[in-house]
């Protein structure tokens, strides 16, 4: 792995978006209490991981990133997690049904909880406090009392993780997510919409190719790809001292590997090719994500590549574009012309969300569902001017029935978003508008030849 590289080697380098922790002897406590913890992934997983992600950089599959804006300590339950991974492998079966390439599933699950802000303090009237970073900062509560950053919530953010990653586990392996089971994954709120009787209509298809497969005399019994799946988890790193803590030396390859998930990503607030951030992740041997702005020029992203992925090893670099439907096209072409002429073995994946937020005439962050249709759209046609591979897409979703981007197939209005607006930060795609971005995405890949 890379050379002069320790798990504590970021502490000599300017490190952003740090919550100010008020006593340093709780976090140093804290800290070395994770520390002793039992890792929450395990380093062959990442591994398995990254040679999914391989095939995707190669054009040979598509990453579906997909999952909480923030996950809250308040909303944790069985259900939350039961109904999240619903929509994540409905989505999946639409993909890959219609495009014909396996998706690789990772999810924005088990320790996205610390958030980046672009102030350290919001204000409410007149009252002004530091900024909600997560709940495994503060709390979104705005009292002073609440958003005093502490340490013991680094602990429980570790156990939820723990316990979210056992019921993903037993889900993905234990029948939940049997292909022959996909009528099953139908919410009733999905069943009654016009992208829930096109899904039905897939769901059909496959149990009937099922069935001719064991009228051929295949054993689709014994065929595990069938009955189960893998879904990795991801989060930003954002607190560096939680990452380091569960970084770990793996027994076979002698590599260190953060166990805090299996995917990690930098973010476009701290990717600071001399800042603390690329240098702890440039050293752990986990498939790596970061998002690329629409001011990110070549040169900068060629030295990204270099810093991150200097051995070029396929499905290690997963470059997430979040440029705004206005500017993907025209933004993201020179990215993908110079990293392809370079010889970077990396994915291209879409957030369509982020560079699409509004404000709603109520004063609700929302966003705008043909806005968040219209970046993919932009980011399909920049890969097909450029010959290469639209890889994945990386949004935020909810299982959950809420109202929080406008549009979409209901046609969620700005006056509706305080029926069932519950996000603690940022808005999320709710069932029905994932699946039919899920259509979407895979009609506009067909229609452009890519598929």
């Amino acid at each position: 792995m890379a050379k002069d590289w320790t798990p504590s080697s970021w502490h000599a380098l300017p490190a952003q978006q740090q919550p100010d922790w008020p006593d340093q002897g709780d976090l140093d406590r804290a800290l070395k209490q994770i520390a002793s913890y039992p890792p929450l992934v395990f380093a062959g997983e990442a591994r398995s991981l990254q040679s999914s992600l391989a095939q995707v950089a190669a054009g040979n599959a598509f990453l579906l990133q997909a999952g909480d804006c923030a996950e809250s300590f308040e909303e944790f339950s069985a259900n939350n997690i039961r109904e999240k991974l619903r929509v994540i492998l409905q989505m999946s079966v639409v993909l890959t049904y219609s495009l014909g390439v396996p998706v690789v599933k990772v999810g924005r699950i088990a320790g996205q909880f610390a958030k980046p802000r672009s102030t350290d303090t919001e204000k409410v009237g007149d009252l002004e406090l530091p900024s909600f970073r997560g709940h495994i900062v503060n709390s979104d509560a705005f009292t002073e009392a609440a958003r005093v950053p502490s340490a013991d919530r680094l602990v429980s953010a570790y156990h939820q993780s723990a316990a979210t990653l056992n019921l993903l586990r037993a889900f993905t392996k234990g029948g939940f997510a049997d292909l022959t089971r996909v009528h099953a994954w139908t919410q009733e709120f999905v069943a009654t919409s016009p992208e829930g009787q096109r899904y039905e209509q897939i769901a059909s298809e496959i149990d009937r190719a099922l069935r001719f497969m064991r009228a051929c005399g295949v054993d689709t019994e014994s065929n595990h790809d069938l009955h189960e799946t893998n879904v990795y988890t991801s989060h930003e790193a954002l607190l560096l001292g939680y990452e380091e803590a569960l970084t770990r030396q793996d027994s076979l390859t002698g590599n260190w590997y953060d166990c805090s998930a299996h995917m990690l990503w930098i973010g476009e607030r701290t990717r600071q090719l001399d800042g603390a951030h690329v240098e702890f992740l440039r050293g752990v041997g986990n498939p790596l994500g970061c998002k690329i702005g629409p001011g990110t020029d070549a040169d900068y992203v060629l030295q990204l590549c270099e810093r991150l992925n200097p051995a070029r090893i396929p499905g290690r670099l997963t470059l997430i574009s979040r440029m705004g439907a206005d500017k993907v096209e025209d933004a993201l072409r020179p990215l993908l012309r110079a990293v392809r002429e370079a010889g970077h073995p990396v994915v291209w994946a879409c957030d369509p969300m982020h560079a699409n937020t509004v404000t709603s005439a109520g004063g609700r962050k929302t966003r705008q569902f043909d806005r968040i249709c219209a970046e993919i759209d932009g980011f399909v046609a920049a890969h097909k001017a450029e010959g290469t591979w639209p890889g994945g897409i990386h949004v935020e979703l909810t299982g959950d029935n809420v109202t929080e981007c406008v549009g979409g197939a209901d046609n969620i209005l700005d006056s509706q978003l305080d029926d069932r607006y519950q996000t603690v930060c940022d808005p999320r795609l709710n069932g029905r508008q994932s699946l039919d971005l899920a259509f979407t995405v895979a009609e506009n890949l067909r229609a452009s030849g890519l598929a």
